[in-house]
């Protein structure tokens, strides 16, 4: 195998060149109607499918669209974006969105799932298989059919700036069996599901957005830890979505989206992997600062990719089609393993149609009350943190707005926090533009019970060891609990349900029963 593996890594060069003279030879002619654009996955702008990007993909021959937060209007826009979608890509459409729970869900307006996180904190796999299927429920109402969820990376490094609580927790069987049970609701109600990144992006200390992330570990190292929910899910899974990350010590040339090593040999070779694999969007800066989209494009479908996410403008993902075709016209990709990456898609397509049920009335009020009972089971408290009473002068320390990151939606505002103490008497707040600068000498000393309410996702680092609040709230990122010693109360996230289960123990009226999935010592 590891031979195999080697033969992989050679035929691999720093430029796509053509096959050797024989295997041409031997290759399959494509037939008449294959077109590359078949093997991309756009982005479109606005709210409406409007004539030109229609005109786009008709001509392009695209079968996949991702949509983005920037695509969401209200419901019935969504709805009507799809049908139109689907009615120009055909009945193979594939429609996708990243509906993870937690920080990262688009269709805000459906009922909103907890962290994946919160899910480790519940620790009930019949819980995540219900919370799976309810997102599958909402999602196919309004006419998605691919949800690139679960992430089964698992974080076991704490400065993971990208990660954290979209993982459900630091071991692998935490994550395999709790991200299994996720998936199996989602696929039950006809939603296709991706496990993502492979081969993992648990533990990395550059999030791949805006830089190349290298991990430095061997493959056994691999084998027994990032890899092992990949192989022990890789027979359910629909699909498998790619990391930008350079493993050295594996394919120390290429990221693991665009290595023949790691996806053609140890995904499709040795875990014997059939089901769909799609690149993270090419347009993140860990690959299109490196390779560019037009041989990035060629790299990944080389690899054993069978589609890109290829963002941006109208320009730019003809560039990435563009290359596609000139790839196979030169023989750099061959005319089989395109039309194994058509045949791998349509028979997702086939299994998983676009669909849009109605989604209303005792099944969506059930899901949203599912979804805010997870919530609260995850809610974990940490070093004897308690509920200040009623009546106790309060000092509350919140960052009034934090904005989007582009992978999450924008993090909790300043009054959203003010309403956690809704039932408390005596509370003075101060508002921050930005938390991390906090002094904390500045601050009275008058006795005041003194909360800090952490609602960003960056890590306090050092400066923080000096801040000593009487309850600290988190609010997002789990991992700042390692950064302020005090008692501390995590929410997982701050969705509806993740704020009124804190409310409610802020006011005594619930318990925080869940148990951390993640050393927070």
């Amino acid at each position: 195998m590891q031979g195999r593996i080697d033969a992989l890594k050679r035929r691999q060069t720093d430029e796509p060149g053509p096959e050797p003279a024989e295997e041409r030879a031997m290759s399959t002619r494509l037939p008449p109607d294959f077109d590359a654009g078949r093997l991309v996955m756009v982005d479109i702008t606005g709210t409406s499918l409007d004539a030109a990007t229609a005109d786009f993909l008709r001509q392009q021959r695209i079968r996949a669209v991702c949509l983005f937060r920037k695509n969401l209007g209200t419901e019935a826009q969504v709805r009507q974006l799809t049908r139109d979608l689907r009615a120009v890509m055909g009945p193979q459409a594939l429609i996708g969105l990243d509906q993870e729970g937690g920080s990262v869900v688009r269709a805000t307006f459906l009922p909103q799932p907890p962290s994946a996180m919160s899910l480790g904190a519940a620790g009930d796999e019949a819980l995540a298989t219900q919370v799976g299927a309810a997102v599958a429920r909402g999602l196919r109402g309004i006419g998605i059919n691919w949800n690139f969820a679960p992430v089964v990376d698992i974080n076991n490094n704490p400065a993971n700036p990208v990660i954290a609580e979209r993982s459900f927790g630091e071991s692998a069987e935490t994550v395999t069996r709790l991200a299994g049970a996720w998936m199996q609701g989602s696929l039950s109600e006809g939603v296709a599901c991706c496990i993502k990144h492979f081969p993992g992006h648990g533990d990395t200390h550059v999030d791949s957005h805006l830089d190349l992330p290298t991990v430095a570990k061997s493959r056994a190292e691999l084998d027994a830890l990032e890899l092992r929910p990949f192989r022990a899910l890789r027979e359910a899974a629909p699909s498998v979505m790619t990391a930008h990350i350079v493993y050295p010590a594996i394919d120390p040339d290429y990221p693991a989206t665009l290595s023949r090593t790691i996806l053609g040999g140890i995904l499709r070779e040795e875990l014997g992997y059939d089901g769909v694999v799609i690149t993270d969007a090419l347009m993140m800066k860990a690959i299109a600062d490196r390779y560019g989209y037009a041989r990035a494009a060629v790299l990944a479908i080389q690899a054993g990719a069978d589609m890109i996410l290829a963002q941006g403008s109208l320009a730019e993902q003809a560039q990435a089609i563009d290359a596609l075709r000139q790839g196979l016209a030169r023989g750099d990709i061959a005319p089989e393993r395109a039309l194994q990456a058509q045949a791998r898609l349509d028979r997702m397509a086939d299994r998983y149609p676009v669909r849009l049920d109605d989604y209303a009335g005792a099944q969506r009020e059930a899901d949203d009350a599912l979804m805010r009972q997870a919530w609260a089971r995850g809610l974990c408290a940490l070093r004897g943190a308690q509920a200040p009473s009623r009546d106790l002068p309060l000092r509350v320390l919140v960052q009034d707005e934090v904005p989007t990151d582009g992978v999450s939606e924008a993090g909790p505002t300043g009054e959203q926090v003010r309403a956690l103490f809704r039932d408390h008497t005596a509370v003075e707040f101060v508002s921050l533009q930005d938390i991390s600068s906090l002094d904390w000498q500045t601050l009275p000393r008058d006795g005041r019970f003194t909360v800090l309410a952490s609602t960003h996702r960056a890590r306090y680092g050092e400066r923080a060891r000096t801040w000593s609040p009487d309850l600290h709230l988190v609010l997002w990122n789990p991992f700042q609990a390692l950064d302020v010693a005090a008692p501390t109360v995590i929410s997982w996230g701050y969705a509806d349900g993740a704020l009124g289960a804190l409310g409610d123990w802020m006011c005594g009226r619930l318990s925080a029963s869940g148990r951390s999935p993640v050393t927070l010592d």
